[in-house]
């Protein structure tokens, strides 16, 4: 139910950053209302995470949820907003604009003396071709202010009808980042060394993170669903062995209710 968004924006994720909504949308449109050329999903949930990218604690945060489709070309969800301008022999180009929710050095204590990452918009294309159940993927996000961060997101996901009821999905992707985002997440300059008490560290641009995930939406009625997520993100390169990380594996769980309209 596209519960993740909120990666992440930069981490559901955004950093564990949202690429679509996890559910099988033409699917449930044709279950409900097939003439109907739009949909409308509201509910939420609750997900189990880390408290901050590289954090070995974790915490329970809610996730409310609004899901509107018009057609086969808009999707509105809590991570923004994506607009399909082509779409022909399986091969779709998107547009997107949404958010990364940036960083409190409150949030642990092992951010103090890092200072804020402000919280910023985002501006994105997003390219993808379908195989039958299974897709090919490619994202490219650019932060407008905030740690300007350029990313990357490159993936291959799975959905598939169980029964009637039942869809389960699966998905691996690759995150790179361009060097400000590294230095924003996981650098660390010399004012924040001595305020932090944190050594220096200088990061490069490149692969920081792999996810790997698997979903399930079960229909309880014509237009209740639950929907339920496990995921694990491995940071890599300079992201993992920054002084900032605490632990090189993330994983989270979600679960959520929805009904649809």
């Amino acid at each position: 139910m596209g519960m993740a968004a909120s990666a992440s924006a930069a981490d559901l994720s955004p950093t564990e950053p949202a690429s679509g909504s996890g559910l099988d949308q033409e699917r449930f449109d044709q279950r409900f209302e097939p003439e109907r050329n739009w949909s409308l999903i509201i509910g939420g949930g609750a997900r189990y995470k880390p408290e901050y990218e590289g954090s070995e604690d974790f915490e329970i945060s809610p996730i409310p949820f609004v899901q509107f489709t018009y057609g086969d070309w808009l999707e509105i969800n809590p991570g923004g907003a994506t607009v399909t301008a082509l779409q022909r022999n399986g091969f779709s180009l998107a547009g997107k604009v949404g958010y990364e929710s940036g960083r409190d050095a409150g949030d642990h204590d092992r951010l103090r003396g890092l200072g804020d990452i402000d919280l910023a918009a985002t501006v994105g294309v997003r390219a993808a071709y379908e195989w039958g159940p299974v897709e090919l993927y490619a994202e490219v996000d650019q932060t407008i202010g905030g740690s300007e961060s350029l990313i990357g997101t490159f993936g291959v996901g799975y959905s598939a009808p169980v029964t009637e009821k039942l869809i389960l999905g699966a998905k691996a992707e690759a995150i790179v980042a361009n060097d400000k985002h590294m230095e924003a997440y996981f650098g660390i300059d010399s004012e924040q060394s001595a305020a932090s008490g944190l050594p220096e560290y200088e990061t490069k641009a490149g692969l920081k993170r792999v996810n790997i995930s698997a979903s399930a939406a079960y229909l309880l009625t014509d237009n209740w669903l639950v929907r339920g997520q496990a995921g694990l993100g491995i940071l890599t390169g300079d992201a993992a062995d920054s002084p900032i990380v605490q632990e090189k594996l993330q994983p989270s769980v979600s679960l959520g209710i929805g009904y649809k309209f």
